[in-house]
């Protein structure tokens, strides 16, 4: 019996053939088949090409989840490696924000270089799927932010985001650091 190749199946004809050929063979044989035979044949079949579908439909699912989870992993892999890196950037945007004792020529070059190592682990940290949280300016968000503190201002609206302390960070859909930041507290709203 030849099978079908899109849905790995007996082909409906291939099927009503084995029928007919159960049927021929027991007339070579000189025995008639019964209706209660040919009924029990036809249930036998359809028994099993049901457990051929749903054993076809559980490999499938197996195969699906058995790949999602290798993704998982290679997901949860590559995050801790970020997260090792996520101090290194945290390190360039303090050098970045420092001023030194320096004249501005003596310490442009080393500036410089400072700023073209940060950008271009910004961008392999890019590529691989890793986004900054927005924070300063935005309203709280207990999901991606972390309060450190509380302050009483009336210049901001209230539950808004100040100050970021430490920039938050996620990699694609999962939170991987949760932004630092102060948060306003308006006593007129």
């Amino acid at each position: 019996m030849e099978m079908d190749a899109d849905h790995a199946l007996p082909a409906a004809d291939d099927i009503s053939e084995g029928i007919t050929g159960v049927e021929a063979s027991a007339a070579r044989q000189g025995v008639q088949p019964d209706g209660s035979e040919l009924q029990r044949v036809t249930a036998e079949r359809d028994t099993l090409i049901d457990r051929l579908a749903r054993a076809q439909a559980e490999f499938d699912n197996a195969r699906k989840r058995a790949a999602r989870e290798q993704q998982d992993y290679r997901d949860y892999a590559q995050s801790d490696t970020i997260k090792a890196l996520l101090p290194i950037m945290d390190s360039f945007e303090r050098a970045l924000r420092a001023d030194s004792g320096y004249e501005r020529s003596q310490n442009s070059e080393f500036r410089n270089g400072i700023e073209l190592i940060y950008k271009q682990l910004q961008d392999a940290l890019l590529k691989l799927g890793v986004r900054p949280i927005p924070a300063k300016g935005e309203p709280f968000d207990p999901r991606v932010h972390e309060a450190i503190e509380m302050v009483d201002t009336t210049d901001a609206e209230d539950h808004q985001v100040l100050e970021e302390l430490q920039r938050g960070y996620k990699l694609k859909e999962r939170l991987l650091r949760p932004a630092m930041v102060k948060v306003a507290r308006n006593p007129r709203s």
